[in-house]
């Protein structure tokens, strides 16, 4: 066991220091400035209820250091927030107990977010908060999604639109253009497409990249194996 969590530790790829100290910073000032804008539309009134939800925390991680991620995607954060706030609620509400009323809010959240296309994993945190929160929370009933929850995420998505376009990256991800060769790259390979979206459903299994960036980093280390062995594409 001590073994293969070693293993799983020395796994990831190498850390490229730029890049984390350029989501940190944008957590800083995505969070900060998510805080402000949501007092401010309040008017400063703290009996309105939490002005800033913990699951914007989750968010701000996912758009400011994996923006490129389908689950960091504007639409995700807001959406999934959003509905998976509302789900939670009715939970709430409709279910008696708080630990069957819990787990109906998470699952719930799951299966809407899903179908919406807009999954994000801290939306599950914004459903569960609207089961165990505070009073407040309860009292504001399905307002809660839209103040402070929708209005957080539309805040935070907002600042990271800006932040990204300030640093030189895609936010909304925009996959990059194939290399020039890549229709010979594929050649070389003996993959395309299909390939890839069968190798995809033979594994069963979801990950956190969408099907374009996944072509194009295929491509792009065939290339590289095909310069290591000096070899030409063409």
């Amino acid at each position: 066991m001590i073994a293969r969590l070693a293993a799983a530790w020395a796994r990831p790829g190498p850390v490229r220091f730029a890049d984390v100290w350029r989501a940190g910073l944008g957590s800083l000032a995505g969070v900060a400035i998510t805080a402000v804008v949501a007092r401010l539309a309040s008017g400063g009134d703290l009996a309105l209820g939490p002005l800033l939800v913990g699951p914007i925390g989750a968010s701000a991680v996912l758009a400011f250091a994996v923006p490129a991620s389908p689950l960091a995607q504007p639409w995700s954060v807001v959406g999934g927030n959003t509905i998976s706030a509302l789900v939670g609620v009715a939970a709430a509400r409709y279910v008696p107990d708080a630990g069957v009323a819990a787990g109906v809010a998470v699952g719930g959240a799951i299966l809407f977010m899903t179908l919406c296309r807009c999954l994000h994993p801290p939306g599950g945190a914004a459903a569960l908060t609207a089961v165990i929160g505070s009073q407040s929370i309860h009292d504001a009933g399905f307002a809660f999604a839209f103040a402070p929850v929708a209005l957080n995420s539309i805040a935070l998505v907002s600042l990271a639109m800006f932040f990204h376009r300030m640093t030189g990256h895609s936010y909304p991800h925009q996959p990059l253009a194939p290399p020039a060769q890549v229709d010979e790259i594929r050649a070389a390979a003996g993959f395309h497409l299909e390939d890839i979206d069968r190798a995809l459903a033979d594994m069963h299994e979801s990950f956190d990249i969408s099907r374009e960036d996944l072509d194009l980093l295929l491509s792009q280390a065939e290339l590289h194996a095909l310069k290591r062995r000096g070899e030409s594409p063409r």
